[in-house]
């Protein structure tokens, strides 16, 4: 699921996934260079679904830590950010 985070600034967004029954959520930004991970618009997941892949620079990263473990920034994470499920439904949390 992806979303826009105005707050961020313009063309800001970020996406929660689905990995192993949890939700966790990310800046939809590289580690590598500051582009949007998705090709398709919400489309993370690689092939195997095993990983989050960059489509731009072909950087795999750990859906449950945001860490990238191939590519050109191994080593380097995505930003997380704080979502919560309730009742089947994903929010945001967003401090004052």
């Amino acid at each position: 699921m992806r979303f826009d985070l105005p707050e961020w600034g313009e063309r800001a967004s970020g996406f929660a996934v689905r990995y192993n029954g949890a939700v966790y959520g990310y800046l939809n930004r590289c580690a590598h260079v500051p582009v949007e991970l998705d090709w398709q618009e919400g489309d993370f997941f690689d092939i195997s679904c095993q990983y989050l892949l960059c489509a731009t620079h072909g950087a795999h990263y750990a859906p449950d830590s945001g860490r990238c473990l191939m590519g050109p920034c191994a080593g380097a994470s995505l930003q997380a950010l704080p979502v919560v499920e309730r009742d089947g439904k994903v929010y945001l949390i967003v401090k004052d």
